[in-house]
């Protein structure tokens, strides 16, 4: 496979206002001859599941409005949903391997209640009764209730969890920012990503790490107000969104280049996320360019899971990765749910959403080179 970088993006006209126009260009030009999304192999072998649910912000609350006050959000019945998702999962007959709750787990209105632990406590509780692990990773949500230094050493990092690969120590992450890798299954790698690595949300505001941080969200964002995306060219450059360091992408490749030597598939699990297709732009990590630069230089990679959006979204990419915005818990209405189990097989996953996650097929990208861009 080409090794594409954001570089060539660039200088071939793809990282402009039309990338979307333009990356759906490619995908028509180059993937005609993918299978059909719907396309189902009888022979298909069931291999393992697990589970993924987003952005359930549990606050002891009445329920209220997001801030443009256009969706209801339900922070009480939130709990009622996590609860119904486990009982699930526990019930199912083949259980899964592990559930990825892919943050903001508990709502920022706590920490202006002083109600931060205690929410967060009986979340966790909740958690408990799930017969098999889970995978949390941190969003906005977590950062406006506790400090980066306070969840490194809370419940919510499941670090321990992470796999080591022998003899391959550059695949260990050394850095401050909290991501991990493990194989739940024979030749399948999840890897967790922090997409608030840079960020100024959770960081000592006197650190040079903040510094940076607001240096950068300024130079992109003029506005006053800097969770107001108001006039930008860039409009995920606001406060509730973050990036990756350098460090941090560095290591992926590192990760990537591993799964793509011992062919292996690989799942990868943000907050934030990172194909303008499947998502908002105004919620995008704000560096995703350069995240998408690292996974489309490796064949490994079969889907990024986000939240964030609330209502959810899906597109795959010119190289066939499946991008999966899971749906909110948060904005989900009693009588409904907000939650998915996806069912790994040889040559595809399958998404089978419960209430308005929508049910997905996403099959594996053929083995063949991705031609130059010219």
């Amino acid at each position: 496979m080409a090794n594409v970088t954001a570089k060539d993006f660039q200088e071939t006209g793809y990282w402009g206002r039309d990338f979307k126009t333009k990356t759906t260009k490619i995908c028509s030009e180059v993937m005609d001859d993918k299978p059909s999304p719907g396309a189902v192999s009888e022979s298909s072998e069931h291999l393992f599941s697990f589970g993924v649910i987003a952005d359930i912000q549990y606050a002891n609350l009445e329920d209220g409005y997001n801030y443009q006050r256009t969706r209801r959000r339900y922070y009480r019945h939130s709990l009622l949903h996590l609860q119904g998702a486990i009982e699930h999962w526990n019930r199912e007959s083949s259980p899964p391997c592990c559930v990825l709750q892919l943050g903001d787990i508990i709502d920022g209105y706590n920490a202006q209640y002083k109600a931060s632990e205690k929410s967060l406590e009986l979340v966790m509780n909740v958690f408990q009764r799930l017969k098999v692990p889970v995978h949390h990773t941190w969003g906005n949500h977590e950062f406006y209730n506790f400090s980066r230094d306070y969840l490194t050493n809370s419940k919510l990092n499941t670090k321990f969890l992470e796999d080591q690969i022998e003899h391959h120590p550059e695949t260990v992450p050394t850095g401050s920012f909290y991501a991990y890798h493990f194989v739940p299954f024979p030749k399948f790698r999840f890897i967790l990503l922090d997409s608030y690595d840079l960020s100024v949300l959770g960081v000592d505001q006197s650190s040079p790490k903040y510094q940076q941080c607001l240096k950068m969200l300024k130079e992109h964002n003029p506005n006053m107000e800097l969770n107001s995306p108001q006039g930008l060219s860039e409009p995920q450059f606001v406060q509730f969104n973050g990036g990756f360091s350098q460090e941090q992408l560095n290591w992926l490749n590192e990760v990537l280049t591993f799964s793509d030597t011992n062919q292996e598939k690989v799942v990868i699990v943000s907050h934030l996320p990172i194909y303008p297709e499947a998502s908002d732009s105004v919620c995008l990590a704000w560096n995703y360019r350069d995240a998408l630069a690292v996974i489309w230089s490796h064949e490994c990679v079969v889907c990024f899971f986000a939240g964030h959006t609330h209502d959810g979204g899906y597109s795959e990419d010119p190289f066939g990765v499946h991008h999966i915005n899971v749906e909110g818990v948060i904005e989900t209405a009693p009588d409904s749910q907000a939650f998915g189990t996806i069912y790994v097989y040889p040559d595809k996953m399958m998404l089978k959403g419960s209430g308005r996650v929508t049910d997905r097929i996403m099959n594996y990208r053929k083995e063949k080179p991705f031609p130059l861009l010219v």
